[in-house]
Order: structure tokens, then sequence, then C-alpha cells
């Protein structure tokens, strides 16, 4: 062999593991398309125990995972354009917030597999055929009791037994919340407790509602539960404390928001759950093969600040009730 073939076969020698390389498929970043009714700051707290739970099962963003961010700010009528554009992205899976957000996923998509959190009865929205096996590509983490509506009102009366006159906030659009309505109305029949309801189903609604409370003064103050409530919490309760009245709400990011009480389910805890669901569907399994999950913790979370500035000192018994005082 002639020496300048002898080279130009060990340049060429040396460039096969290059060349190999070169062809052998890299790993795809799976993507998750993250779908939620609110902004980066009402769901900061979700989204920091979804992060959570994805690094719980090795997951980090942007080093082995990616979320594509879709963010309704509080306008649900622009989640079905949001889910659409999760569906054209054909993300790997989708976290859908709230009981809008899953509706708004389903209707997007048939093939892509959805995790929906903080929802309400899946059976009862039509979302899936039971609770044990889902069907379809939706599964999901309950975040609504709608029992807990009566012992909002009993923890209320607790610290203010003399109260006769509940203000009721609430959308009537909302599934979750008529159930909610349904046994509250049930609870103040039953205490002779006048109600006051208060209907916002946007912005608008919300702020003449608000208005209206203030100015018949209730002696308390209920909110019941649904997605569009919860990502105007925070108007929800500076409204409360500004009319210095007692509020109680159904989870604890209206009190870490300002409000005085809450007591439910944990929403957080649901987003948490939810990455082992979008960790396992990343991992080949289905959505239909995973049960809805019901809510495993309750938890009530007392304001001492918030009581303070309606002038209300809560009883000690009270205060020991609680999963936690925030000082």
């Amino acid at each position: 062999m002639r020496r300048r073939d002898f080279i130009t076969l060990l340049g060429g020698a040396a460039a096969w593991p290059r060349a190999a390389r070169a062809q052998q498929p890299t790993t795809k970043m799976p993507r998750v398309g993250w779908l939620v009714t609110g902004s980066p700051i009402s769901y900061r707290f979700s989204l920091a125990a979804f992060l959570d739970g994805l690094k719980t099962v090795g997951r980090v963003e942007g080093q082995n995972i990616s979320i594509e961010y879709r963010w309704a700010e509080g306008n649900v009528a622009r989640l079905p354009e949001l889910a659409n554009e999760l569906a054209r992205q054909n993300v790997d899976v989708i976290l859908a917030g709230g009981s809008v957000g899953a509706e708004a996923a389903k209707h997007a998509t048939s093939l892509i597999p959805i995790v929906a959190a903080g929802v309400g009865d899946l059976v009862e929205l039509g979302l899936v055929t039971s609770l044990a096996r889902p069907g379809g590509n939706l599964t999901g983490f309950v975040a609504s009791a709608p029992e807990t509506a009566a012992k909002r009102f009993q923890i209320i009366r607790e610290i203010k037994p003399e109260a006769k006159r509940a203000a009721v906030l609430w959308n009537p659009a909302s599934s979750n919340a008529k159930l909610e309505w349904d046994v509250a109305k049930g609870f103040a029949g039953a205490n002779a407790i006048g109600v006051e309801l208060g209907d916002a189903r946007d912005v608008g609604e919300l702020r003449k509602a608000l208005s209206s409370i203030a100015q018949s003064a209730p002696d308390i103050l209920v909110v019941l539960n649904d997605p569009f409530m919860f990502t105007y919490r925070k108007i929800i309760a500076e409204a409360a404390l500004q009319s210095r009245f007692p509020g109680i709400y159904g989870y604890r990011e209206y009190v870490d928001d300002g409000g005085m009480i809450s007591y439910g389910p944990s929403i957080t805890d649901t987003y948490r759950r939810a990455a082992g669901y979008v960790d396992t569907i990343l991992r080949g399994g289905h959505p239909s093969d995973l049960p809805v999950q019901l809510p495993t913790k309750f938890e009530l979370v007392v304001s001492l600040k918030a009581a303070k500035a309606i002038g209300l000192t809560l009883p000690d018994a009270f205060l020991l009730q609680a999963d936690e005082v925030i000082e």
C-alpha cells in the first residue's frame, strides 16, 4: 500500500467514531404543557409544589424536562385557545389546573395525556368514566370536597357565635360551587343564619358583589370554591379586611394572600402528587390506567394578623385546632 493511501485510510478511520456519534439519535427532552386559569403570581404556590414533586421523581426543569407555560391571567375565556396551542405543539403531557383548565385541555385533544390538578368532581364534569378507571386520555387529582362548605360555616360560627347574617360569595356558573352551595344552604337553614348571595362570574361582577356585600355589612363572609375565585383571591381577601368582617375560605392560599381563615383540601398537595403521574406517563403509563385521586390532606390555617386587622380576638381553644397559625 502506498504511503499516501495509508494516511488517507487512517484519516478516515479516525473520523468513523465522530460520524457514528453524529448519526446516533440524541435523547429528546420531554415537554410538559402547563395550563392554568391564573398568573405566575396567583399560581406561584401550585407551581412550586409541582416542581418540587418533579424533583422528587428525579426530574428538574431545564435539565431533563421542559415546561411550556400557558397562563390565562384570570381570563377563563382564553383557556380553549391556550389548550389548542399546547395540542398543536404536541407536548408529551398536559398538566391542567382547575376544572375549567381540565375541560379546555380535554376539548383540545383526545390523544395527548392530561393530568388535572386542583379539580372538582371529574365524573360529574363528564371528563372521566369513573374514578377507578378514568378511560380516555385524562386523569387527575381532586381538590374538591363540597361537604367542607358546612364545616367552614361551623368554624366561622365558633369564633363569632352571635353571627346571624352571612354573605356567600360564589360563581354560579361553577359546578363545584353549586355543590358547595347545596351543603352551605342546608347548614345555614338548620342554624337560622340568613344568607345573602353574591354572584361573580367575571371581574366586573366580582367587584360589584364585593361592594354590595360591604354595604350590607354581614356578620361573616363565606367564599365557595372554584378556579375563578381562587385566581382573584387577593382582591377578595383585601375587600374583607377593608370591610372588617371575618371571612373563611376553602384553600390556604387565601390566607397566604391576606385572608383570615381557611379550611379545606390542600391544592398544593394535588399539584405535588400530580407530578408523580406526569412522570409515570412519561415513562410509558397511560391516564386510563391511573385512578383519579381524591384529596388526602385537609388543613385549617389561621392568620392572627388578619384577625387583628379587623379587631377580632380568636379563642385559644380554636387556635389549638389549627394546623398552622400565621403570626
